[in-house]
């Protein structure tokens, strides 16, 4: 390299552009290693009081400045966890015989709850509602392609400062005509079982960068543990957890739960008076529902939710009238109970969900290049 160059180097700022052009040559002295013997070094921009320093920032700081941020080491790893995660997913579905399909951002009804609704006005319809999930809307195309499931963001409105809750997210529903509750765990187990094997398989570098401890995750991939709602209240109660019957369970519950668990826990059959309107009804207790969560180890929370859907007219009308929901608001869903009804499930999965789980990372924020919170809507 000569003077000329060597001093041009020196005035480089961090994170500044530059072009580097040279000889790779093997080192004189150390074995198995190269360096790049420089001839031409240009400065394609230069970078003046890059404000993210290398010192520690608060999480305030590095938000803000999230832009940049998303260029550190840590962050690039987890983007590419992140893009793990859904090439497996769309490989397994594809294996099972889902097909993808897309379900709008701009819907006129409640999937999850009227609470956690962003209402946009529409124009002279009325108001409109960004979508808390696809599922109603791929029950209808089942019909079409018997499997079928959507990957996109979905948005829920809920006051919630965790380390696990996002207003904007991205998620994945899948539904398949004539499926039944128990099929469904084994889709979902099956699911989650792939991406475990697919990130371990193509993600053994950025897992390291992020000192995730990967003996976890091989021993995820081991056949899941079940409970019955009840068996989850009895067992939490005997663990030291004061939840009552009938209560859903919390942060603190789902982990004690899943303590001493080296494996993900489905929790199966809930009371129907805490889950929507949709899921079909155990034949063998009225007040339980034919659904399922699937708790992450290690403090992930909730990474799936799903069920068995209700496919009787007039039981599924029941529902939406107990709810307080307007008829008319659902009266296509309810023709798909009308016209050549089948037994269908389905399940969602939250992608930061999974990839805050599969990287070991404490906050969710992390996991989505952008993250909207309800004290965060920029950059």
């Amino acid at each position: 390299m000569s003077e000329e160059v060597w001093l041009a180097t020196e005035s480089v700022g961090q994170e500044s552009s530059v072009e580097v052009s040279g000889v790779v040559a093997k080192h004189p002295k150390k074995e198995n290693v190269f360096e790049l013997q420089v001839k031409d070094f240009k400065i394609l921009q230069n970078a003046v009081d890059y404000p993210i320093a290398l010192k520690d920032h608060g999480p305030d700081f590095l938000m803000d400045h999230r832009h940049l941020w998303l260029r550190s080491k840590r962050q690039w790893a987890i983007l590419r966890v992140r893009d793990a995660v859904i090439m497996a997913i769309n490989e397994y579905l594809h294996q099972e015989n889902f097909i993808k399909t897309d379900s709008p951002i701009f819907t006129p009804n409640a999937c999850e709850g009227t609470t956690t609704l962003f209402s946009v006005p529409y124009f002279d319809l009325g108001t409109a509602y960004l979508s808390q999930s696809g599922q109603l809307y791929i029950e209808a195309a089942i019909m079409s392609v018997g499997r079928c499931y959507d990957f996109g963001p979905v948005f829920r409105a809920e006051k919630s400062k965790t380390k696990r809750h996002l207003t904007e997210f991205w998620m994945m529903d899948a539904e398949g005509a004539f499926i039944e509750h128990e099929e469904n765990l084994k889709i979902q187990e099956g699911l989650v079982r792939h991406i475990v094997r697919y990130c371990l398989g193509h993600c053994s570098a950025e897992l390291a960068i992020l000192e995730r401890d990967i003996e976890k995750l091989k021993q995820a991939d081991a056949p899941f543990v079940r409970y019955t709602y009840d068996e989850a209240i009895k067992k939490l109660n005997e663990l030291g957890s004061d939840i009552k019957y009938g209560e859903d369970l919390g942060n603190d519950d789902e982990g004690i739960l899943t303590k001493d668990s080296v494996v993900p826990v489905f929790i199966e059959k809930w009371p129907k008076s805490i889950k929507p309107f949709y899921m079909k009804r155990d034949p063998e207790n009225a007040d339980r529902v034919l659904n399922d969560d699937l708790i992450a180890t290690d403090g992930g929370g909730e990474l799936i939710g799903g069920s068995q859907r209700e496919n009787d007219h007039d039981l599924l009308l029941e529902r939406i009238k107990a709810e307080g929901l307007n008829v008319a608001d659902y009266q296509w869903y309810l023709d798909l109970r009308k016209f050549g009804s089948v037994p269908h499930s389905g399940f969602g999965i939250g992608l930061e969900r999974a990839v805050r789980w599969i990287c070991g990372v404490e906050h969710i924020r992390e996991c989505i290049p952008f993250p909207r919170t309800i004290g965060r809507l920029r950059p």
